[in-house]
């Protein structure tokens, strides 16, 4: 990229500190919602089946607005996308947290989740657009503690919230930074002006297009582990944003004026960048999922305890990042990407030979090793993908580059839950089959006490020992399922390091210390 920033001063960097705590909130209040839904379906009486509405609505309304978001600081410029998203954002929270039912919850989450979605790649378009080439890499750790922190920490946040205070306090804690934000951002940001003439270039058929076939996608990934892959509606669903999707290329790229500039796929870089993207965030909210189902329905420890659990990760991707960040400066891009996926592979296959008693010890190195592992597998990529891209094109590549890494979260999740509910059933018949044939490997494996396994009490029937073994039986089989779903994390990260030696050589720049306007 060839610089063309100015020298950012005090208030610069003040204004993209500000930015980062607004996409921190809107990652943040996924994971804190997620471990409270069970408190907010007691108090507005919602039905078990609609209760993932509450985070389906905000995930579908953050997908469609990722890519929207070059578009969007075409027309409002960086610093009024900004402040608009955060104030949408922190009004949305306040009507989520004063929802008196079901349906006006899901239309604040709706709004909060469309303005969140803005937010996340606004914060990396910035990094490029307000910076020196020079300070790109500290910029870039900034954003990326923010990124990958916040799930790593919203279940113990939202466990405390909901065990301290109340749900309603998951949504108003977004209320003060987003208000400091939204008056503050305006006088700090580069006073860019926004071109209104651009309005008229919208093109609604592509827009449609591409929020049909997003949210049809998923829709179809939230259901299929239940419904079936190749059930009716999933079929139908998958059908349905394959032909928008395919609608939707044909016509942006033959547009005048594109909703998202596709073309920039072409960049070698970029283009494994966001293939890198994709395989992060398979492994990033796959393990930020996967981790609190199994202590949860395992080891029967509550949000809080989870969240105390998952800090590890927290708390080495904040020690790991003034490394990476020093180290992406100096070091090739490809190497520090590498060697960031190779570790992330190791620490995602180390869980998945855990054992069905595996608790913070046990967990404690897999976690570090991640936590290292992600500050690299973001930090290089983004530089690799962005680094070698024009100012003009930042903004939709930070979108696409952006949605790459949730639609891997959403599609990794979509696997997980079709592990765990595909093969746990299976398991558990085979530990029932062994014990019944007397295999004594079985019953240790199920925590068993072999004494009782071997010498049955005779007044006892058979249904008080199909009653005792059952919960047995089946949180072993979870526990073999978990591991099989680590190994799914595991090859999702492995692709990403043989997908690295394809990207192309790192960007070479020049500076030129003046700002386009």
């Amino acid at each position: 990229m060839t610089e063309r920033v100015a020298e950012p001063g005090a208030a610069t960097w003040l204004g993209f500190v500000l930015m980062c705590v607004g996409m921190f909130m809107a990652i943040l209040d996924i994971q804190v919602v997620a471990t409270s839904l069970p408190a907010i379906q007691d108090a507005l009486a919602i039905s078990r089946d609609a209760m993932s509405w509450i985070q389906t609505a905000y995930l579908i309304a953050e997908i469609i607005a990722i890519p929207l978001t070059g578009w969007f600081t075409r027309v409002l410029t960086l610093r009024w996308l900004f402040v608009i998203a955060i104030s949408l954002f922190t009004l949305a929270s306040i009507g989520c947290a004063f929802s008196g039912n079901f349906p006006t919850l899901v239309s604040f989450r709706v709004l909060q989740g469309f303005a969140g979605g803005a937010l996340i790649p606004a914060v990396f378009s910035a990094v490029f657009l307000l910076f020196p080439i020079r300070l790109h890499p500290i910029a870039t750790t900034m954003a990326g503690i923010m990124a990958v922190l916040a799930p790593t920490v919203g279940p113990v946040v939202g466990g405390w919230i909901t065990e301290t205070y109340s749900w309603h306090w998951l949504f108003l804690i977004n209320v003060a930074p987003g208000v400091v934000a939204a008056a503050a951002t305006p006088f700090l940001l580069p006073n860019d002006r926004p071109r209104f003439a651009n309005l008229p270039t919208l093109d609604g058929y592509s827009l449609t297009l591409m929020a049909i076939s997003l949210a049809s996608l998923e829709i179809a990934l939230k259901q299929a582990p239940h419904d079936g892959w190749l059930s009716p509606l999933c079929a139908l669903l998958f059908a349905l944003s394959a032909a928008a999707a395919t609608a939707f290329v044909v016509r942006t790229l033959t547009a005048t004026y594109p909703v998202v500039e596709l073309s920039t796929l072409k960049n070698r870089s970029f283009a494994i960048g966001c293939a890198l993207s994709f395989c992060l965030g398979v492994g990033l909210f796959g393990s930020v999922y996967l981790m609190p189902v199994f202590l949860a329905y395992v080891r029967r420890h509550d949000a809080f305890e989870i969240g105390t659990i998952m800090l590890v990760t927290g708390v080495a991707q904040l020690v790991t990042a003034p490394i990476a960040g020093s180290l992406e400066s100096r070091l090739d891009p490809r190497w520090l990407s590498a060697a960031g996926f190779g570790l992330f592979t190791l620490g995602l296959g180390c869980s998945a030979f855990q054992s069905r008693i595996a608790d913070f010890d046990e967990m404690f190195w897999p976690q570090v090793l991640r936590g290292v592992a992600i500050m690299f597998c973001l930090l290089p990529p983004t530089r690799l993908a962005l680094g070698a891209l024009t100012e003009a094109q930042v903004p939709d590549a930070s979108g696409l580059f952006n949605l790459m890494r949730n639609l891997g979260g959403a599609i990794g999740i979509a696997l997980i839950d079709t592990i765990l509910y595909g093969r746990t059933g299976g398991h558990a018949e085979a530990l029932r089959d062994r014990l019944i044939a007397g295999d004594i490997t079985a019953a240790r494996a199920i925590g068993l006490d072999l004494e009782l396994f071997t010498h049955r009490p005779p007044d006892v029937s058979d249904a008080t020992v199909e009653a005792y073994l059952r919960p047995m039986v089946e949180k072993a089989a979870f526990a073999l399922s978990t591991n099989e779903a680590w190994t799914l994390l595991a090859c999702a990260a492995l692709l990403g390091l043989l997908l690295v030696p394809f990207a192309g050589p790192p960007p070479q720049s020049t500076d030129v210390n003046t700002r386009e306007h």
